[in-house]
Order: structure tokens, then C-alpha cells, then sequence
């Protein structure tokens, strides 16, 4: 039986050489990939997971690029600073990118991510305005409550570019659902600071097409 973590470098090396948002015939080498490539959800995710595998593998590519890693609270991401500052999203300027556990983002001088997200045509998921209707008919809740719910700023939205599934070829076991997806979103841990980028999953699936 395939360990999962042979069987998942298995499936990227495989998928590599399927139909990619951007078309190649083989696999894309990981030091060719521009950073705004990958916050701008132009890669494939296989080639993106090639990406983030070498940025401090044998390649070493964050050393190569003079990437500074930087120190966070926030557990989730991994943080650079970049030598040379970088434009995503057509006119916002940025030397600070986060990696996480999926995908690749671009840290904005941004307050207000609403902004940037009707640009892209992105709703925030936890929209606190059915709540407010909620509260408000309800007749339960305090002033201090419906204050509350109105000031929040959490903004949390995607926008999906590739949903995909890949079934498993002829004498394969395994074929994976491929989602790429634009991100904007803010945390507490960087007030002031709005986050945009791109989301890259492979799940792993069987002959019947449900994840193994």
C-alpha cells in the first residue's frame, strides 16, 4: 500500500502534466515560478504545490530570491519580506507575502478589504448583516449587541477559478478534485492590514471519486 505522502507526491508529479491553468508539456520548475504568478491564481495547483515544497527544500528558492522570513503571531502563516516590492490585484503595492497551509497571499497596507473585494467581485462569507436582521427582529437584542455586530470588520471571501476533478487514468488508483480560488480576508492578528491571494487544494480520490 502507497504511503499518503508518496501517494500525494505521486499525484502532483501526475497532475503536472495534465491541462494547467497555465498549459505545459511537462512539469514546471519550481525556481521559474514569479511570486504574483501564484497570489494571482495563474499556476496549476500541482506546479504551486512544487512551489511552496522548494522554497526551503533542496532548492532553497526563499534563500536564493533574499527573502527575509519575519516573525508573526499568527501560527497559521508563514511570513516574508520581499527585496523588491511586488503589485497585485492590478494597482496595490506590497513587500510583505504570507504563506499558508494552502496557498500563497499578498499583505496589503489595506483597512477596509471591501474595497479590493468588489473589485474582484468577492463577497464576504461572515457578512454581518443577516445577523443584524436576525437580532433586530428577534427583539432581544441590546443596543450594545447590535452595536457590536455592526462595527465588525471580519472579512473572509473567495472567489473559486478552477474547479476540477481528475479521475484516476487507466491502471492508476488514485485521481484527485483540484480547487483554485482568489482569496481576501483579514485577521486580528495584523490589524490595519487586508490579505489577498490565492487558495491552492488537491484532495486525493479513489475509483468512486470520494476522497481516500
Amino acid at each position: 500500500m502507497m504511503k499518503s505522502g508518496s501517494m500525494f507526491a505521486a499525484l502532483v508529479a501526475t497532475l503536472t502534466l495534465a491541462t494547467p491553468l497555465r498549459a505545459a508539456e511537462e512539469p514546471v520548475d519550481p525556481n521559474s515560478i514569479d511570486i504574483v504568478d501564484a497570489i494571482e491564481c495563474r499556476l496549476d495547483a500541482p506546479a504551486y504545490m512544487g512551489f511552496a515544497l522548494a522554497l526551503n527544500g533542496e532548492e532553497k528558492i526563499a534563500a536564493k530570491r533574499h527573502w527575509v522570513r519575519v516573525a508573526t503571531k499568527n501560527a497559521f502563516m508563514n511570513e516574508y519580506d520581499l527585496p523588491a516590492p511586488i503589485t497585485v490585484a492590478g494597482h496595490y503595492s506590497t513587500r510583505r507575502i504570507a504563506f499558508t497551509a494552502s496557498g500563497v497571499l499578498a499583505m496589503l497596507d489595506l483597512a477596509d478589504p471591501n474595497g479590493l473585494a468588489r473589485e474582484q467581485g468577492i463577497e464576504n462569507a461572515v457578512d454581518p448583516s443577516p445577523l443584524l436582521e436576525a437580532m433586530i427582529a428577534s427583539g432581544k437584542a441590546t443596543p450594545a449587541d447590535i452595536a457590536a455586530a455592526t462595527t465588525s470588520r471580519k472579512f473572509l471571501g473567495e472567489k473559486i477559478v478552477v474547479d476540477r476533478t481528475e479521475a484516476p487514468a487507466a491502471g492508476e488508483s488514485f485521481g484527485a478534485h483540484i480547487v483554485v480560488s482568489r482569496n481576501v480576508s483579514n485577521v486580528t492578528t495584523h490589524p490595519g492590514k487586508t490579505f489577498y491571494g490565492c487558495s491552492y487544494r488537491i484532495e486525493v480520490i479513489g475509483k468512486d471519486g470520494e476522497p481516500l
